[in-house]
């Protein structure tokens, strides 16, 4: 898979909630294709302004950010350790998912924290992390601006992501940043509430790759059979 520069492990729902949040980004990375943006009632701003950044990766909710692979470490291997992982690994269900604001950015995130997705994703992030290239002193930079803790800063430099553990805090992101989240949110909640799927079970995780443009794309999925 050396057409892929960087690797991530996601949640990549499946079915008519993956479609719409897909045909709202602009792009499946499922199928590999850009999609008719659709219409949506009361919005402050056009859906091609709002995507623009988180439109190249696809709707997703991140388990393992993305990264560059270790010197040595090889895609088999990758993708033969993604996939015990996950053999080994039991879905979770949420209750349910809200539209949410997040600082300046729109997401879908759970209505109530679950400690089994922090587990999900701690031990996906540690037991993968040998695959994972160091992290740059641009990429340690970048993360530092948001203001980190002494707790995030410690796990940044151990495993390249500071929001890990009792810090994680899954969501899947609609928009990128924009002055006008409270009427974006309202506008999104009304858009998504009929697809929105009670409960949100997770029964698998996906393994993405980045192309040479930026854009992300499925390479495997793997059932959480534990």
């Amino acid at each position: 898979m050396d057409e892929f520069k960087r690797y991530g492990l996601y949640v990549v729902p499946e079915g008519p909630f993956f479609d719409a949040a897909s045909a709202w980004l602009g792009w499946d990375s499922v199928a590999g294709v850009s999609v008719t943006h659709p219409l949506v009632a009361n919005l402050p701003e056009p859906p091609e302004a709002l995507t623009a950044t988180p439109g190249k990766y696809g709707f997703h909710g991140t388990i393992k950010p993305p990264f560059h692979l270790a010197p040595g470490a090889t895609f088999p291997a990758l993708d033969g350790a993604a996939r015990a992982f996950c053999a080994g690994r039991a879905p979770v269900i949420i209750p349910a998912l809200e539209v949410c604001r997040m600082s300046t950015f729109v997401a879908l995130t759970p209505s109530e924290r679950s400690d089994a997705l922090a587990d999900l994703a701690g031990a996906a992030v540690a037991t993968l992390d040998g695959f994972r290239a160091p992290a740059s002193d641009a990429d340690l930079a970048r993360r530092r601006k948001a203001g980190l803790t002494d707790r995030q800063d410690k796990m940044l430099q151990a495993w390249g992501y500071p929001y890990m553990m009792e810090e994680f805090r899954f969501h899947m992101t609609l928009t990128g940043r924009t002055d006008n989240a409270d009427a974006v949110r309202t506008a999104l909640a009304a858009h998504f509430a009929p697809i929105l799927p009670e409960p949100f079970v997770i029964d698998s995780l996906a393994l993405m790759g980045e192309a040479v443009d930026g854009a992300f794309h499925l390479v495997h999925r793997y059932a959480l059979s534990g």
